[in-house]
């Protein structure tokens, strides 16, 4: 991996259910470790159906994953929780998580926080979008803002379920985020749509970007792996 750069994984593993009927979540971790990345944004984190098996999701992939790490349950029910999750090697500071959700649509967050890398602070901003345009519309203002404009390298990962180039998420977020993937990833076995993507700020800071297709045996959706160079603020010095 390049000198003063991070290695960020985002992947939704909802698929787990249907290609990996046992929800065995150490394939996942098997997968995620294979690329040790440092930073990692996890979609469709799902407690509701392993309930019987004593497994909490959240907290066995934040034990396995990383040092730190925050949760944000979108859904809570008796039978359990869904969300999402950010976990790090290093610490998280100013964590906020954002409500994105819009009328009569499944609830969205975002989890934004300051990651303190060796190689400097770094802003990240972990999320998963809605399923219709309008709704996705609404939330990519939402994620614009947060991203702001500041000068250091600010991330932003996840699933964004952007498949129309009419009003299309992408659009919106390269005023903000100049650099991003551009893999097929969904569905895993024969991709057709980028719906997963790692946005970056500055547009130099994306240094390499790949996939792994073998996660194709434990998800609906294609993994994203980028090393992302730290650029420091002025006030980093």
């Amino acid at each position: 991996m390049p000198v003063g750069t991070v290695r960020v994984l985002t992947w939704n593993i909802h698929g787990t259910f249907g290609l990996n009927p046992r929800f065995d979540l150490a394939r996942v971790v098997a997968l995620i470790d294979r690329w040790d990345p440092e930073i990692v944004a996890l979609q469709e984190v799902d407690s509701r159906r392993d309930r019987e098996a004593g497994i909490d999701p959240f907290e066995y992939l934040q034990r396995e994953l990383g040092e730190h790490g925050i949760g944000a349950r979108s859904i809570i029910t008796d039978d359990g929780d869904y969300g999402q999750m950010l976990i790090s090697r290093w610490p998280l500071s100013g964590t906020v998580i954002h409500d994105l959700s819009y009328p009569e649509r499944e609830p969205r967050r975002a989890i934004e926080s300051t990651v303190e890398t060796p190689h400097g602070t770094l802003h990240f901003v972990a999320t998963h979008l809605g399923l219709s345009i309008h709704e996705r519309r609404a939330q990519t203002a939402k994620l614009s803002a947060i991203a702001g404009e500041g000068a250091g390298t600010t991330i932003m990962a996840g699933d964004f379920n952007d498949w129309l180039w009419v009003g299309s998420v992408r659009a919106a977020l390269s005023l903000v985020l100049p650099a991003c993937t551009s893999f097929r990833t969904f569905p895993s076995f024969s991709p057709l749509l980028r719906l997963d993507r790692i946005y970056c700020r500055p547009v130099d800071a994306l240094v390499t970007a790949f996939t792994d297709t073998e996660a194709r045996h434990i998800s609906d959706h294609l993994p994203v792996i980028a090393d992302i160079r730290v650029v420091k603020a002025q006030s980093e010095g």
